[in-house]
């Protein structure tokens, strides 16, 4: 806790430090004892185990068979581990808790300022020490006597004080319980959202992998008929080749008798003819 910057910020220290002292969960000063949590915040213990609570709600006891729990911290929000033991398992902050008593002793202490309690508007020398439970607002014993809410009905300031007081804190632990529920939630999105992720890629490397084996495949298939129809083709040009060769020599014996032929038929005379 930085309690200089508070000083320094502020023109009373005893405010200052007042500040410092003040529970994030029930708004009120510490009370004993005072647990540090591993992100070095201070909560009361009672409102550590509230908090506790209402985020493990299956969590009964110290007996209990379940063998520890978290939560957040209020302040930052640091995710706090517990044993067994749950929030009687974290380390109390005696430090805080002696500067509470002294912080006590001293203003107990100060003479009190006027001031310091609320007024009444209407009777200025009236504390305003009850509440109009009719008007819901706070309003001095001369009010009730003599004034605008004297056919109210009133119930002792510090009984209200301390019932909305409590309701409060319950509200707050309920929305501090809600909001580390929906972090969880948040995170097991995230794991889902993450393992997705991971699934597809995958499955997109092994569909690579088989449509290249599958391409090679073909591939190599490709190159076998190619070379199939490349010997066919030789095969049987060569056979037509050796056709033409045969039927040229045959054409061309056929035109050599053809001019002897011919030769003959213009021979005149019957002896050459004949011979």
């Amino acid at each position: 806790m930085d309690f200089q910057a508070g000083i320094l910020q502020d023109g009373s220290p005893m405010e200052s430090l007042e500040k410092q002292l003040i529970c994030p969960i029930c708004l009120e000063m510490f009370s004993k004892p005072v647990v540090i949590l591993p992100c070095q915040h201070n909560l009361c213990r009672k409102c550590a185990n509230d908090v506790f609570q209402a985020a493990n709600p299956y969590w009964q006891s110290r007996g209990s068979l379940i063998s520890g729990g978290r939560f957040r911290c209020p302040s930052c929000r640091h995710e706090v581990l517990l044993d067994r033991h749950g929030v009687y398992g974290l380390q109390r902050n005696l430090l805080v808790e002696n500067i509470i008593d002294i912080y006590k002793q001293e203003c107990s202490s100060r003479p009190l300022k006027k001031g310091e309690h609320p007024m009444c508007k209407e009777h200025e020398d009236e504390r305003i020490n009850i509440y109009c439970v009719t008007c819901e607002v706070p309003t001095c014993s001369m009010c009730k006597v003599f004034g605008a809410h004297k056919d109210c009905e009133v119930a002792p300031l510090q009984t209200v004080f301390q019932g909305q007081k409590t309701e409060l804190n319950n509200c707050i632990s309920m929305l501090v319980a809600g909001n580390d529920r929906i972090q969880t939630i948040i995170s097991q999105l995230e794991d889902s959202c993450q393992s997705t992720e991971e699934n597809s890629e995958a499955a997109k490397r092994e569909l690579c992998a088989r449509f290249d084996a599958l391409a090679a495949l073909l591939e190599e298939k490709k190159a076998e008929l190619l070379q199939r129809i490349s010997q066919e083709q030789a095969d049987k040009t060569a056979f037509i080749q050796s056709l033409i060769c045969q039927y040229k020599e045959q054409l061309e014996k056929s035109s050599r008798l053809v001019e002897t032929a011919i030769q003959a038929a213009e021979e005149t005379g019957g002896a050459a003819f004949l011979m």
